[in-house]
């Protein structure tokens, strides 16, 4: 008969490393952050982690390696897809012959070693190391600087961890007490005690890294994500999540709390969503960070959109418009009056585009308005108005009283109903020149779009000039390119035959510690521009097929999102399969 393991608590109390007091205080604390006994010991300073480490390994019946006593050879991250690395928490440590031994905090994970087994060909050998040990030496093999950033990040994140303890479990941010399904606000007594703990310097310290590193490691957006076992905290880098660090339970309370009181939100209220808003200067550089926060089972959780201001006023020379097509743009939008249509899905950079060319047309003869949804970038000179339909203003009442303030230029955040489209064409063929966005797969659908919402289609003949649609697509990492040979299929959906142009050289991102192993860093627009003639024109007023569009637009000289993005492929700037994930949907 197999004898019972033993529990970690057991094992240590047997070693006379724990003594009973400590045990029943760590398995309480453990009970109300929802986290492992053992990070508990290490977070309350009773064992170090080594002993730790060393008793979980024994328990576990695989080996423990102390990486901070090994000299690791950089080149072995290459072992295994920098993805992987990220979604399971490895770190490859040596390959001897067909043997891989890989580094993880979870050696319980079958499925996730089997996944790296099925894709790198290895026999996978794992060996326990902790969580911060491992992601140490990733940020050391990523280069000097932000080695030194991300442990100077790691060393604030343990004195901070230390200074908090686990009181904030009382709470009620813990398993036993989730938040979302609460019929009462958080009580006044532990506002109170909320605040003092958000008010402390260790809590201070956790969210400036968190915002700091955000920043260097260039994310758009930051997520916080109670679970049930601890908090994830993920970074999305050039449209991608990456999972980037966990923090124990009891740190969500004070954590959520801190960036609330930041965004002017109610830290008392916790039932419902809210949204805020925080204003940044790192590096020289003035951020916003727009800031929501959703009730879920495990607690609240906050989402934060990095809003660069200086990204908006580099110009359309950086978004990745070839000469031909910006040229097309900025003429249409020097026009005195007309409609110009941003279309994509969300996150496809309409807004970044749209200020764009409101930074490049703002002067002071010029009277601008926006009405948006919200306010995204501050910019100067521009008067920006934010929806609010509590108090009853909405895209169409904003859109009426621009129409008296006498405008020049009117942005209107997005079109989402009969009436602002109205307004907006009205406001387009009276003498002002309107920018809006719709969400449409391409540029010739926008005006079939506005059709079917049921606009007049004389009237769009008479008011759009012109409709552009785009997409985002991650740029090959500038550090780590080499030559590569694309499926030949792939190559067809692109009306492209190798053994026509043998000389023509494709190119991808081999993966380095620049690009975090993705062999991408950095995105640029893909964009499909057509400016509307007689032909197109008379097109919707008779209410042609939108297969009848399209071929007048080719023939009127407009470039495809698929044309445009396979040319950004052979000038060496995307690959064909991240082309391929962006501008290939449904019907096309």
């Amino acid at each position: 008969m197999a004898l019972a393991k033993k529990s970690l608590g057991q094992m240590l109390k047997e070693k006379g490393l724990v003594n009973d007091q400590q045990l029943s205080t760590a398995l309480e604390a453990a009970k109300t952050a929802s986290q492992p006994l053992g990070q508990t010991l290490i977070d309350l300073g009773f064992v170090d982690e080594t002993i730790v480490m060393q008793a979980v390994a024994a328990q576990k019946g695989v080996p423990y390696v102390d990486l901070s006593k090994i000299q690791y050879d950089k080149g072995n991250l290459g072992l295994i897809p920098g993805e992987l690395q990220e979604k399971h928490g490895v770190l490859p440590i040596k390959l001897d012959g067909k043997k891989l031994i890989v580094a993880t905090a979870d050696p319980s994970n079958i499925v996730g070693l089997d996944e790296i087994r099925m894709r790198t060909g290895y026999d996978v050998r794992p060996v326990l190391a902790s969580v911060t040990q491992i992601a140490k030496i990733k940020n050391e093999s990523r280069g000097e600087e932000d080695a030194g950033d991300a442990a100077a990040m790691d060393e604030t994140f343990k004195n901070a961890l230390s200074a908090l303890g686990g009181g904030a479990g009382d709470f009620g941010y813990g398993e036993a007490s989730s938040g979302a399904g609460d019929d009462a606000e958080v009580p006044a007594g532990d506002v109170g005690k909320l605040k003092e703990l958000t008010e402390e310097a260790p809590i201070i310290k956790i969210v400036n890294a968190i915002f700091q590193q955000a920043i260097k490691d260039t994310a758009s957006d930051i997520h916080i994500e109670p679970q049930r076992r601890g908090v994830r905290i993920r970074y999305r880098i050039d449209g991608v999540l990456h999972e980037v660090m966990k923090v124990p339970q009891y740190v969500h309370a004070p954590l959520v709390s801190r960036i609330k009181i930041m965004s002017d939100m109610n830290i008392a209220e916790r039932r419902i969503p809210q949204d805020g808003r925080i204003h940044l200067r790192m590096a020289k550089k003035d951020y916003d960070m727009r800031v929501s926060t959703v009730p879920t089972q495990h607690g609240e959780k906050a989402v934060m959109r990095i809003l660069d201001k200086s990204s908006v006023l580099l110009g359309l020379d950086s978004l990745g418009l070839y000469p031909e097509t910006q040229s097309q743009l900025t003429d249409l939008t020097s026009q005195p009056n007309g409609m110009v249509i941003s279309c994509g899905p969300t996150g496809s950079g309409k807004t970044t585009t749209q200020y764009s060319v409101l930074n490049i047309i703002n002067s002071v003869e010029k009277n601008i308005l926006t009405i948006e949804d919200p306010v995204e970038y501050q910019l100067p000179g521009l008067n920006q108005v934010h929806v609010n339909r509590k108090a009853g203003l909405s895209f169409s009442n904003a859109l009426r009283s621009f129409l008296r303030q006498d405008p020049d230029i009117i942005m209107v955040g997005e079109v989402r109903d009969l009436e602002t489209a109205e307004i907006a064409v009205q406001a387009a063929l009276t003498g002002h020149l309107v920018l809006t966005t719709l969400h449409t797969n391409d540029a010739p659908s926008a005006v079939t779009r506005l059709v079917d919402m049921g606009v007049e289609p004389f009237l769009i003949a008479a008011s759009v000039i012109g409709t552009l649609a785009q997409r985002l697509a991650r740029r090959i990492c500038k550090n780590c390119p080499e030559p590569y040979d694309p499926p030949p299929e792939l190559l067809a959906r692109f009306g492209h035959d190798p053994e026509e142009h043998p000389d023509q050289v494709f190119y991808q991102g081999r993966g380095c510690e620049v690009c975090r192993f993705t062999g991408y860093r950095g995105r640029l627009g893909i964009y499909e521009l057509m400016r509307i003639n007689d032909e197109i024109a008379d097109m919707t007023v008779r209410r042609a097929p939108l297969s009848e569009i399209k071929d007048a637009a080719r023939a009127n000289g407009m470039t495809t999102l698929q044309e445009d993005g396979f040319q950004k492929v052979l000038d060496g700037l995307s690959t064909v399969d991240e082309i391929m994930r962006v501008v290939f949907t449904s019907g096309h």
